[in-house]
């Protein structure tokens, strides 16, 4: 569990890894428009790595609440150029794109990806779990409740835990169908399809989901949870971000999804020296 194997690559977990996110987007909620360009791109990621990131995840697709589907060739549009640079570029670091497109996953690998991050968690293409399965990567199986168009139309659970960790146990079950048991990591989706209670009862319960017996990834970086309950915006809510981290991390989160690599890292050096690692 502490420790994912692929091919030639590896990722340690004995330690909380922070993934950093670098959207491509235009219109992402919090950092839209500001990589548009293939030099700020590179720059950002350098950043990212001196920062101590262990994961650069790219984001093609913006899934905001209310967000609107993105073509196909838009989406690989985004990243075809992009992924051989940063490969060339970063060749130790572990490049990670956020996908729910089998077609997209599978060019990616092809260009050098290490790791897909679906949050779907299979449920948008049917071909994504047989595509996982013979690319043979690390794949990040995230809960989402109907889809970024419709998941905060009044989302209902008869226990938000317990609801996810079904679901979660319904889609490893089909992976392992297809022989893939190892290097899953799981995302319960703060914010995706969730209202603010049911985001704060997931954090609380976080190390719950350690029953599935696969790392456990906690994306709460400027999310809507923090913004609502401090009245603020999500360029003001890196010290809400902060907070959350903390306790995700103390509730066993081995990997935090960021947009603030410098601030996560520190997090997590503090959090291990409170429980003596």
């Amino acid at each position: 569990m502490h420790q994912l194997k692929w091919k030639d690559k590896h990722l340690n977990l004995s330690h909380p890894a922070v993934m950093g996110v670098l959207n491509l987007t235009p219109d992402s909620f919090y950092d839209g428009g500001k990589y548009g360009r293939l030099d700020d791109i590179i720059r950002q990621a350098e950043k990212m790595i001196e920062e101590g990131t262990a994961i650069i995840d790219l984001g093609a697709v913006s899934t905001r609440p209310n967000s609107t589907d993105v073509l196909e060739e838009e989406e690989w549009n985004r990243l075809k150029a992009v992924l051989p640079a940063l490969r060339k570029r970063f060749p130790d670091t572990l490049l990670s794109v956020d996908t729910y497109r089998a077609s997209i996953a599978r060019a990616s690998a092809d260009l050098g990806t290490d790791i897909i991050n679906d949050i779907s968690g299979g449920r948008f293409d049917e071909k994504m779990f047989a595509t996982i399965a013979k690319l043979d990567i690390p794949y990040v199986m995230m809960h989402i409740k109907g889809t970024p168009a419709t998941m905060q139309q009044n989302p209902v659970y008869d226990d938000v835990v317990i609801d996810i960790c079904n679901f979660f146990d319904k889609q490893l079950k089909k992976l392992a169908a297809l022989g893939v048991t190892k290097n899953i990591i799981l995302d319960p989706g703060f914010g995706f399809g969730k209202t603010v209670e049911h985001n704060f009862e997931l954090l609380q319960r976080f190390s719950e989901f350690k029953k599935l017996e696969h790392p456990l990834l906690a994306g709460l970086s400027r999310k809507s949870m923090i913004n609502k309950v401090l009245g603020i915006k999500p360029e003001n809510a890196l010290n809400g971000t902060t907070v959350l981290n903390t306790i995700a991390l103390l509730n066993d989160a081995n990997i935090l999804r960021v947009h603030d690599v410098k601030e996560a890292v520190e997090a997590v050096k503090l959090v291990e020296v409170v429980a003596g690692n």
